[in-house]
């Protein structure tokens, strides 16, 4: 067997958000946010399904770390709960919610665990969206406020910040599919939510540079390689588009200062400009950006899709996940690499890449996720062809540390490499872990 050997230092982790794992919804002050209201209308999650437990992870944490020490894990990627710390999304901090970070973050560097810190993966405030969220300007002003709050409560010890998690599905599903909380379906709020989620970033960034002189901050997005569906002109140019929006509409204005060109030819004056202040607050090239992969994306062009008059199809002949979406693992190193060649050679991170099957425990008690461990592998070698080929990649974040909440789809969909039962609370390493925890041993990837 053939070992292809990552750099010394290479931070191999899993990833969790705070809505999907934590539980204790209505404990020590925490607020109510847009995933609790969303969770609880009707219609809106499948099977009816709620956070309200989830991995009850509040009350077990010291148990998950110490799971994720016993699987030789380097790095843990969490995110912090806006109404946990800011019940109202405004005010005082909280300091029960305060405390429970205090404690994770003293656990993760108690078993050598390198914290990296998301301010924001969805939980908006339930309050800040009653006064306009995402699409109010105001709520980017009330985002750098709980930034610098947290950046004083935990800079001392946590030196990798994430400002946003994939702002492309807080604006786009969120406010113009409908799908994800608030559940709004709204081009025009889409693209101010996004005007507001990058003034944001902008603004946090602000406040870390006085209160964390020694860390780095970077922006977490969803990225995709894009390919036509056919070679005629009209896919080909949808698939421009498309790749516009996916992989720059929320990178391209740190370097820039504005949208992308296609962008801006698509949707014209519904697209915000920038102000000459905000420009000046958003463009700066970030410490890292994190690149949340799970599949290619292929486009045709679609003229009743008023979003860039795009639609994606499923290639014939493919193989998918549980959620539908195709394995490709060349086009996470397509991705790589066009994030090195469009933005001057950044340091990137691979903040999130997985993928969800139908695991099963074994009467044996073992869960044997093959396809899963195939999967990683396979993504992992084209994570090191990148880096061979002058990708500056510094870490590889799996999604997700344990089967979880997955959002619209409640409890359906099991990212983890550590199996769930939602009834008893049991984690069981799956033979994904097992696997993964020789290959942050051995700091290399086989070809077994």
């Amino acid at each position: 067997m053939s070992l292809e050997m990552f750099p010394q230092g290479f931070l191999w982790g899993t990833a969790t958000a705070a809505y999907q794992i934590e539980g204790a919804v209505s404990e020590d002050g925490r607020g109510e946010s847009i995933w609790d209201r969303f969770s609880h209308t009707p219609g809106k999650i499948l099977n009816g399904d709620t956070g309200n437990v989830a991995c009850d992870h509040y009350h077990r944490y010291r148990d998950d770390v110490a799971l994720m020490k016993q699987l030789d894990q380097k790095a843990y990627r969490f995110s912090l709960s806006w109404p946990r710390i800011l019940p109202t999304g405004s005010g005082p901090l909280n300091p029960k919610g305060v405390e429970f970070y205090d404690r994770l973050i003293d656990e993760l560097l108690a078993a050598g665990i390198t914290p990296f810190v998301t301010l924001y993966h969805w939980d908006l405030p339930q309050a800040l969206e009653d006064k306009g969220g995402w699409p109010s300007l105001d709520t980017a002003y009330r985002f750098a406020d709980y930034a610098g709050g947290v950046f004083t409560a935990y800079g001392d010890r946590v030196k990798h910040w994430i400002t946003l998690n994939e702002p492309w599905r807080s604006a786009y599903l969120g406010y113009y599919s409908g799908h994800h909380a608030p559940g709004h379906t709204d081009l025009k709020e889409c693209l101010l939510a996004g005007h507001t989620l990058l003034l944001a970033h902008g603004l946090a960034c602000d406040r870390f540079k006085d209160r964390c002189p020694d860390g780095k901050i970077g922006i977490a997005d969803n990225f995709s390689a894009v390919y036509p569906a056919t070679d005629n002109v009209e896919d080909r140019k949808a698939a421009e588009r498309y790749a516009a929006q996916i992989n720059r509409w929320f990178i391209d204005p740190l370097y820039t200062g504005d949208y992308p060109k296609e962008m801006r030819d698509g949707f014209g004056d519904m697209l915000p400009e920038f102000t000459e202040e905000q420009r000046k607050t958003i463009q700066h090239e970030p410490d890292f950006i994190g690149v949340n992969y799970y599949s290619r994306a292929v486009v045709r062009h679609d003229s009743t899709n008023p979003f860039l008059q795009t639609a994606i199809v499923k290639p014939e002949q493919a193989q998918f996940t549980e959620m539908g979406w195709e394995i490709y693992p060349h086009c996470l190193y397509e991705t790589l690499t066009f994030l090195r060649d469009r933005y001057n050679s950044p340091t990137l991170y691979v903040t999130e890449s997985g993928v969800a099957f139908d695991d099963r425990v074994e009467p044996d008690g073992t869960v044997n996720d093959e396809l899963r461990r195939v999967y990683l592998r396979d993504h992992f070698r084209e994570a090191h062809h990148a880096i061979t080929d002058g990708v500056r990649l510094g870490g590889y974040f799996v999604w997700s540390l344990m089967d979880n909440f997955e959002w619209a789809f409640g409890f359906s969909k099991r990212f983890g490499i550590v199996h769930t039962d939602f009834t008893t609370q049991q984690r069981t390493p799956k033979a994904s872990a097992l696997w993964y925890s020789q290959v942050i041993r051995q700091n290399a990837v086989g070809d077994e």
